[in-house]
């Protein structure tokens, strides 16, 4: 099994250079603009308050408070969570150390929540998929974007004993879609094959699913 020590520990190791990626850092602006719209596509209008779960450096926390939301964005890794805070100096938007899985936000409700390429890393995906729709409020919105990655059979490991992960390496579309019915009243799924979002053109399955409560 996994630990969130290992888990966290890969994650720090990774924060100084994950930004260099296209869809992470989001220095390029056709990369940044794309992400842009689809988050104004996903998301409620107006000043709502979103859930950033996974945020990582907080490019995507970025981009709420850009456009008028009130994110907090969750992330295990320390040092993931010290470079989004450096990236949202000035910005109204709130970050913390803590597990996505299970974020530790009390009895606050939002009214969407986000989660970019986080699944894959969980233990118990299903019982995280429980407790992020418990954080809505009526009417609220899940929105995961996610993929089934085409990994080399050579890929170093990612942590000792991800072997177990039940979502290792991503999940299929209509994976996640059968997990969630039952506990939204709709979703859809939209392919992500546009280039711009990636950086580069990509040959795996990669989609965002937006579901309603």
């Amino acid at each position: 099994m996994t630990s969130p020590s290992s888990i966290a520990g890969f994650w720090d190791a990774a924060a100084g250079r994950f930004d260099e990626e296209a869809d992470h850092g989001l220095r390029d602006t056709r990369v940044r603009a794309a992400w842009a719209r689809r988050l104004r596509e996903w998301l409620p209008g107006g000043r709502s308050s979103v859930l950033d779960l996974g945020c990582g450096t907080g490019s995507l926390t970025l981009l709420l408070a850009e456009q008028g939301h009130r994110p907090v964005g969750v992330d295990l890794s320390p040092r993931m969570i010290a470079h989004a805070r450096a990236k949202l100096a000035g910005a109204e938007a709130e970050v913390m150390v803590g597990d996505a899985g299970d974020p530790p936000v009390g009895e606050r409700r939002f009214d969407a929540v986000l989660v970019r390429h986080l699944v894959w890393t969980l233990p118990d995906p299903h019982a995280a998929l429980r407790r992020w729709i418990s954080l809505l409020r009526p009417g609220g919105r899940l929105v995961l974007v996610e993929g089934r990655w085409n990994m080399p059979p050579d890929a170093p490991a990612y942590v000792e004993g991800a072997e177990s992960l039940p979502w290792m390496g991503g999940v299929a579309s209509s994976v996640l879609a059968d997990a969630l019915r039952g506990l939204v009243t709709d979703l859809r799924v939209e392919l992500l094959i546009d280039p711009l979002l990636w950086g580069r053109p990509i040959d795996d399955e990669r989609y965002a699913l937006i579901a309603h409560t």
